[in-house]
C-alpha cells in the first residue's frame, strides 16, 4: 500500500514551526511582543513562551495608536477607534524574532502585525502602513531599497527636565567641549558603552554597518547595511531600544532626539533610497544611453520635491523636530536637490550606475521609522504616477533658496491634512488618527511655561 501524502503546510503553519523551533533551541522562558506605536516606541506583552502562539494568541485595545506620548487621548477619541474600543489580534512577524541579549533569563522579541477580528490588517499600525505603500511597488513590479543613517547623543543622566542635557564624560574624565567630526579619538572615549552596543547588536542580527563621530559634542551616527524597507525600519526600531539599554548600563542616556541641546547640532535619519526590477534586481534608477539617470528616477525625484513638505508631519513628528530644521546648521531649509551636495534637501551621491540613489536629509532622528519609509516612499510614487519633472541641480550652496518647509508642527499637521493624494496612499483613517494625535501633542507642549519666558518675561512685562 502506498503511504499516504501528508498535507503540505500553509505559510502560516510553516512560520510558526519555524517560529516554535528558534524558542525551543534557545530554551527561551518568555517572549516580548511588540508593537510599535505611533511614536516608534515598543509596547505590547511579555508572556510565558509555553503559552507563545503564532496564529493571533495576543491582543491589544487599538487605542494605542490614538494615544500621545504624554498619555493622552485627543478630543477626537471615539472618532479613532471603533465604538467599542475593541481589541486588536497579534500575529508574530518570524523573521523578526531575536534574542534580548540584555534579559537575565533567556527572552525573545518578536515585532507583531495588528489585525481586525475579520482578519484585515489594521489602518492605524504604523508597520501596516509601511506594508500599504509596498504593496503600490509590488504592483508595479518594483522592490525599493533602503539604507537608513540614524544620529543620536550620549548625555550625562537627566532626572530633572528643568536642566539642561550636558555632554557625558568619556574615558578621560572629561566631556566633549569642542567639535569632532569623524574623529576616532572622540568615538573611542566611549568603547565600552559601544562594545556593549555592538555585542547587544551582533546577538540581535542587527545589520549595522558603520559608526562615525558627528560633529555635535558625544553625537555619533550608526550606518544599516542596505535591504528592503521593512526590514530596515524593524532594524531601527529595535536599535533605537538597544541603544539606550547599553547607555543605561553604563550610567548615562542615549537620546534620538532631534535637537537635544541648545547650542549642539541635531539628530537626524538621512534615508537614502532606490528602486530595483523584482525580476531582475537591476537598479531601476540608473540611466542608460540617454543619460546617467533614468526617466522613472526624474519623476520620482521629483515626486519628493513635490510632496516632502506635506509629508514633513511625519519627518518631523515632534514639536521639538523643527528646532533641528529651523536651526540646525546643516539640516535641510528646502527641497532643492543637487549632486552629492549636502547642502541640499535631496542629495544624489557620486557613485556607480548600480548604485544610484536618492539621499533624503529631512527626517529627524525622532522619526517613527515605518512611518519615515512609508512617508518618503509615498512621496516618490506620486511622482512617478504624475510623471512629475524635477528642477534643475543645485551646484552650489541650496542655503541660498531660503526656508520653504513647515515651521512648526502645527503648520506641518495642516499641509498633510490638506494633501489629498498622500492621505489616500497613507490610509485616510490613519492620517486622521496620526494628525489628531500631533494635534493633541501640540496643544498639550503650548500649554507649558518654559524657562525663557520664567527668566525674561516674569519681571519685564
Amino acid at each position: 500500500m502506498s503511504k499516504k501524502k501528508e498535507p503540505r503546510q500553509t505559510a502560516a503553519e510553516q512560520q510558526e514551526s519555524t517560529l516554535k523551533r528558534w524558542l525551543k533551541d534557545r530554551r527561551i522562558t518568555e517572549v516580548e511582543c511588540l508593537v510599535p506605536d505611533i511614536t516608534g516606541n515598543a509596547r505590547g506583552k511579555i508572556i510565558p513562551a509555553a503559552k507563545f502562539s503564532h496564529d493571533y494568541g495576543t491582543r491589544l485595545p487599538e487605542g494605542i495608536f490614538a494615544t500621545t506620548v504624554t498619555g493622552e487621548y485627543p478630543d477626537n477619541y471615539d472618532d479613532l477607534v471603533s465604538p467599542s474600543d475593541s481589541d486588536m489580534l497579534l500575529r508574530p512577524d518570524a523573521d523578526t524574532v531575536r534574542m534580548v541579549p540584555w534579559a537575565t533569563d533567556p527572552t525573545a522579541q518578536v515585532i507583531h502585525d495588528c489585525y481586525t477580528k475579520t482578519g484585515e490588517r489594521h489602518e492605524l499600525a504604523p508597520r501596516n502602513v509601511l506594508h500599504r505603500v509596498l504593496k503600490l511597488y509590488a504592483d508595479m513590479g518594483l522592490q525599493p531599497i533602503i539604507a537608513p543613517e540614524l544620529e543620536f547623543f550620549l548625555v550625562q543622566r537627566n532626572t530633572d527636565p528643568d536642566f539642561p542635557l550636558q555632554p557625558p564624560a568619556g574615558r578621560n574624565g572629561r566631556p566633549e567641549t569642542a567639535r569632532q567630526s569623524y574623529s576616532i579619538d572622540a568615538v573611542n572615549e566611549f568603547d565600552p558603552i559601544l562594545d556593549l552596543m555592538y555585542d547587544y547588536c551582533e546577538a540581535m542580527e542587527l545589520d549595522v554597518d558603520t559608526l562615525i563621530h558627528e560633529s555635535g559634542a558625544a553625537q555619533l551616527e550608526v550606518n544599516f547595511e542596505h535591504a528592503d524597507p521593512m526590514s530596515r525600519a524593524d532594524q531601527v526600531f529595535l536599535f533605537k531600544r538597544t541603544m539606550r539599554e547599553a547607555a543605561m548600563r553604563h550610567g548615562i542616556y542615549a537620546t534620538f532626539l532631534a535637537k537635544p541641546m541648545e547650542n549642539e547640532p541635531g539628530s537626524s535619519m538621512h534615508i537614502h533610497q532606490s528602486l530595483v526590477d523584482a525580476d531582475t534586481g537591476k537598479n531601476v534608477f540608473a540611466g542608460g544611453k540617454k543619460g546617467p539617470h533614468s526617466d522613472l528616477f526624474m519623476h520620482y525625484l521629483a515626486g519628493l520635491q513635490k510632496y516632502v513638505p506635506a509629508a514633513m508631519a511625519i519627518f518631523g513628528p515632534n514639536v521639538n523636530s523643527y528646532r533641528r530644521l529651523a536651526f540646525g546648521e546643516v539640516s535641510p531649509k528646502n527641497v532643492m536637490w543637487g549632486f552629492d551636495n549636502r547642502t541640499c534637501g535631496l542629495r544624489v551621491p557620486m557613485d556607480t550606475p548600480e548604485n544610484t540613489r536618492v539621499e533624503s536629509r529631512f527626517a529627524g532622528s525622532d522619526v517613527n521609522p515605518y512611518l519615515a519609509l512609508a512617508a518618503t516612499l509615498a512621496c516618490g510614487y506620486l511622482g512617478i504616477q504624475e510623471k512629475l519633472k524635477p528642477t534643475e541641480p543645485m551646484s552650489g550652496s541650496a542655503h541660498s533658496k531660503g526656508y520653504d518647509l513647515p515651521r512648526s508642527l502645527e503648520e506641518a499637521i495642516v499641509l498633510l491634512r490638506k494633501s489629498r493624494p498622500l492621505r489616500g496612499l497613507l490610509g485616510e483613517r490613519f492620517v486622521k488618527a496620526y494628525t489628531s494625535v500631533k494635534e493633541k501633542e501640540n496643544q498639550t507642549y503650548f500649554r507649558v511655561i518654559s524657562s525663557w519666558e520664567r527668566e525674561f518675561l516674569l519681571l519685564n512685562v
